[in-house]
């Protein structure tokens, strides 16, 4: 039986986590109104629960569930099995959080009226810069 880590992230918006997750290849991500169970790579039901569910059998034939957990201060924690960290570790992790700071700005930008009119990664860094533009009429 795998060992979950919890892991604190700055996510606060479920429908964006659950987007970030989709533009990073997850095609199948479960979203709760309360906690779920997760289940461990045997199928069996694990005590942990989270808001938003990666269920195992989108992520390996011997993985554990991957769940985002709100937190009481509204936050999202990541709940990764032992075994899947060596996969979705910190660095993973920050891929999330940049797609879902991505995904934060561009909603912002639009709702005050902004366009993106250009976007570029640093390659190096992975860093993405936006140029917006207001829209106008």
């Amino acid at each position: 039986m795998s060992h979950y880590t919890k892991l604190r992230t700055a996510i606060t918006d479920q429908d964006r986590l659950v987007a970030a997750l989709n533009d990073l290849g997850f095609d199948h991500v479960e979203s709760h109104s309360s906690p779920t169970h997760l289940y461990g790579y045997q199928g069996d039901e694990r005590p942990e629960k989270a808001e938003v569910v990666v269920r195992r059998r989108y992520i390996g034939a011997a993985s554990n569930d991957l769940g985002f957990h709100r937190t009481p201060d509204g936050t999202f924690e990541a709940i990764i099995s032992g075994y899947d960290r060596r996969k979705y570790d910190a660095g993973w992790l920050g891929k999330v959080s940049q797609r879902y700071g991505r995904l934060t700005a561009m909603a912002f930008a639009e709702s005050r009226g902004f366009d993106v009119a250009a976007e570029e990664t640093d390659r190096r860094t992975g860093e993405v810069r936006l140029t917006l533009r207001r829209t106008t009429f």
